[in-house]
């Protein structure tokens, strides 16, 4: 990604960037997840600092095929928040997408006992799924 810091170019303040990030969520709760791709990669232009913007374009991904550029998403996300669970718990859905499969089930075990019933529920239907 660019150095750039494409907000100061362009003129656009935090509350210009909160409004496209409601715009692109609005698209993603609508299930136009094309489109709402688009504004969350612009987004993470604006601020490739931004852990949500990271996890939701990493989900984006993920949710539209684009498995390797999920998986990269990902992971900047999680240098970003390393704990954050739905995170991981996509992490471990494009492992096993990409055919990394003893990564994905290492991880998945992992997530199998975390707090959050509904991240270790979906961790549990993975391993049952691919395993």
């Amino acid at each position: 990604m660019s150095s750039l810091k494409w907000s100061e170019i362009v003129g656009w303040d935090s509350e210009a960037l909160e409004d496209l990030r409601y715009l692109g969520y609005a698209y993603l709760k609508q299930g136009k997840f094309d489109i709402a791709q688009s504004f969350f990669e612009a987004l993470v232009t604006f601020n490739q600092s931004n852990a949500y913007d990271l996890q939701t374009l990493g989900g984006l991904y993920l949710e539209t095929g684009q498995n390797l550029q999920a998986l990269n998403t990902i992971e900047q996300a999680l240098k970003l928040e390393p704990s954050h669970a739905l995170t991981l718990l996509n992490r471990v859905k494009a492992l096993f997408a990409l055919g990394y499969r003893r990564q994905a089930i290492a991880q998945a075990k992992a997530l199998v006992s975390h707090s959050d019933a509904t991240i270790a529920n979906q961790a549990s239907a993975l391993l049952l799924a691919y395993t």
